[in-house]
């Protein structure tokens, strides 16, 4: 059973009073938006990723380039 913010908002305002039903479903949503925010922190994003990948792959031209110098100083020699 999904409870939406207005139901919420209907069922604590008949039990508890409007102004504190309102209080209330904010306190809620804010906890639960500052607790999201601090999840996502641990979460990859795809421009994470890329970045990442980005900088293997320089790696990778670096590495390659370092040894095909390396062959040729090898075959010269």
């Amino acid at each position: 059973m999904t409870v939406t913010t207005i139901d919420l908002f209907n069922i604590l305002k008949v039990r508890i009073g409007e102004g504190e039903a309102k209080a209330l479903v904010e306190y809620i949503e804010m906890q639960v938006k500052d607790n999201l925010e601090e999840n996502m922190t641990a979460y990859a994003t795809k421009a994470d990723l890329k970045e990442e990948v980005h900088k293997l792959e320089i790696k990778l031209e670096k590495m390659r380039s370092d040894l095909i110098k390396w062959m040729f100083i090898f075959w010269i020699g």
